[in-house]
């Protein structure tokens, strides 16, 4: 199956981060017809709803339920937050986008934030996003001089301001109620649901936190009805997703697929297989946090619940293959020293968990493991599933599980020799 193109569809013209390329390719002519027809929010939120679009930063819930959880009637104002705080490793979809096409983005947070009605939109980029922070806001600038965002867009009386807010390196922050603390000047810090952001968020205020890709789609929603969106993609996930194919494979990089796509199909068809025709030894297929594949499970659609039927999840869509020459003991070291340095202290099962973990994966790969080490690991892990108030103690728990119980031989190994 070819690539689908919707959100990467300008992605091969280099002038696309410029205003005046993107209009001339179609870019804010959705916005511009909701302002011209006065279109009703509410039809734009069950158009939303309609395209079965899913958040695609990992969790995956409805777009359209998120923003329909918003109370109409809060006396507060309202803000959404473009989560681009894209720190899972072996994730740079959401960068591609930020680079390449930001009046896709802004398009769509413009659409969105009128749909809730919203007039102040933050976009939270990962603290070492340089060079797309200053893409942005160029095309923020261009965006107010065209009068597409700003006071009185388009002489329709609707007024939204879109800020910048730059984190500090932080993976937490990614979590939503981190990213909300951060950017009222707290420390990163997950907080207790609930209340859920769409209700208590920024500064106290109903917030809509979404991906920045789950709001790249809403333009092409709008384009091209709800339901021809939703029929590109399955039954529940409509639509595309953007996958990060990196590792060991001929042509890595970002592809656009519908989802349903099978994850084999991805590799072997679309990205050329696995480099220098070596064997497979393993894929982690959305994330870090995603629990590894072996060769003879990846025969599995590219779809939320299916993917969690075989014992993974979608994740961000970031696919990590890795080929018969990789070490899975060092891949397991190298993740549990990342949530054990990312950790944010606040739960004393993922503190030390991940500590923990993280220090006996360096005492195998010294040679000094011995098998109790194993079920050690495996008696830990389970502590930090569902005992913390964020979800990084099982992104860490969950995917070293996976494997030291699939890849046991290749640490017994280590410890033989």
């Amino acid at each position: 199956m070819p690539e689908y193109k919707l959100v990467s569809k300008n992605y091969e013209f280099p002038d696309q981060r410029l205003l005046k390329a993107a209009l001339y390719r179609g870019g804010y002519e959705q916005w511009k017809r909701v302002i011209k027809e006065k279109t009703s929010p509410q039809a734009i939120i069950d158009e939303v709803k309609t395209a079965k679009l899913r958040g695609q930063g990992g969790a995956g819930f409805p777009a359209g339920v998120k923003w329909g959880f918003v109370p109409k009637d809060s006396p507060k104002p309202k803000y959404l937050c473009v989560n681009a705080d894209e720190g899972e490793p072996g994730t740079f979809k959401d960068r591609t986008i930020l680079e390449k096409d930001p009046h896709l983005l802004l398009e769509g947070i413009a659409i969105a934030c009128y749909a809730v009605g919203i007039h102040t939109a933050f976009i939270y980029m990962r603290g070492e996003f340089y060079e797309p922070q200053a893409i942005v806001q160029q095309a923020i600038d261009d965006a107010k001089k065209e009068g597409l965002l700003g006071k009185n867009i388009l002489g329709s009386g609707f007024d939204l301001d879109v800020i910048i807010h730059m984190g500090a390196g932080a993976y937490i922050c990614g979590e939503e109620t981190a990213l909300l603390n951060s950017l009222e000047g707290l420390k990163g810090w997950p907080r207790l649901k609930p209340p859920f952001p769409a209700v208590i968020g920024a500064f106290a205020c109903p917030t809509v936190v979404n991906n920045v890709e789950t709001i790249s789609c809403v333009p092409h929603i709008m384009r091209m009805g709800g339901e021809a969106f939703q029929q590109v993609g399955t039954e529940k996930d409509g639509g595309t997703k953007l996958f990060a194919v990196s590792g060991f494979v001929e042509k890595p990089g970002v592809y656009e697929m519908p989802l349903g796509t099978s994850l084999k199909e991805l590799i072997y068809d679309v990205c050329g297989g696995v480099k220098d025709g070596k064997q497979l030894k393993g894929v982690i297929p959305g994330g870090s946090s995603s629990p590894i594949l072996k060769p003879d499970e990846i025969d599995v659609p590219l779809e939320f619940e299916a993917m969690a039927e075989a014992g993974t999840m979608l994740g961000s869509g970031a696919v990590i293959v890795l080929d018969e020459t990789v070490s899975i003991p060092q891949i397991f070291m190298v993740m549990s020293r990342f949530y054990a340095h990312e950790s944010c202290g606040q739960c004393t099962p993922c503190r030390e968990g991940c500590t923990w973990i993280y220090k006996i994966s360096e005492k195998i790969l010294a040679g000094d493991g011995k098998p109790e080490d194993l079920d050690t690991i495996l008696s830990l892990a389970p502590m930090m599933n569902g005992t913390t108030v964020c979800p990084l103690g099982a992104a860490m728990a969950i995917p070293v599980m996976a494997m030291v119980e699939k890849y046991r031989d290749d640490f017994l190994a280590l410890m033989k020799n």
